[in-house]
């Protein structure tokens, strides 16, 4: 399940069955909410359709909602992405170099030897991310905040970032990619459409999740 903008206040959440290809229910968002996600997959259990698991993004307090009802993953390509923010594509202090290149592992390892190799980073790693520094209020503050918050959205996550190995019958993709490339389609085919109001946009949507 994800969402995608047409502007500002204008996008569409959409859930979509990872093994059949088949749009189970969408709805017009004017912001991506936890309640609204947690709405489409009540609307969805309501017809009988029986929710193995869940692919997301890392939205704050989306896993929890499912409690341990629903196996929860959370898209590796949204976590690298989080990192990346962080850190960029190509770091110049060598802990975030090699946290970067640890974050790449996700696609190509388990979760043992992820989580054991995060936290071998860490302990190496340990005190130059404690590191703090006095500022001009005389208030102590970490040196390396974007290394800090690189790694604690690692910490945080990885126990959704792996559920997919943890379940492996159900065959859970990693990644949102699915949708994602339904998204893109849709907004490259929207592009030869320019000025369409939004009622007819939401038609065109409409039209284009029925193919």
């Amino acid at each position: 399940m994800d969402t995608t903008y047409f502007g500002r206040s204008f996008g569409v959440m959409v859930f979509k069955d990872s093994l059949t290809g088949t749009i189970l229910y969408k709805q017009y968002v004017k912001q991506e909410t936890n309640q609204l996600y947690l709405k489409g997959i009540e609307e969805i259990s309501k017809r009988g359709i029986k929710i193995q698991s869940i692919i997301c993004d890392g939205r704050k307090g989306l896993f929890q909602l499912f409690g341990n009802d629903i196996p929860v993953q959370m898209c590796n390509f949204h976590q690298v992405a989080i990192v990346r923010r962080y850190l960029t594509k190509k770091p110049k202090m060598q802990a975030s170099k090699e946290l970067w290149e640890h974050t790449l592992l996700l696609a190509h390892t388990d979760k043992e030897s992820f989580e054991g190799g995060l936290n071998a980073w860490y302990i190496k790693w340990m005190d130059f991310l404690n590191e703090r520094k006095i500022d001009e209020k005389g208030r102590k503050r970490y040196v390396h905040k974007k290394l800090r918050s690189a790694y604690r959205s690692l910490q945080v996550n990885v126990q959704w970032l792996f559920t997919w190995y943890e379940n492996m019958p159900l065959k859970i993709p990693k990644t949102t990619n699915e949708i994602d490339g339904h998204f893109a389609d849709l907004k490259n085919k929207l592009r030869n459409h320019n000025g369409l109001s939004i009622k007819r946009k939401m038609k065109f949507i409409d039209e284009f999740f029925k193919a």
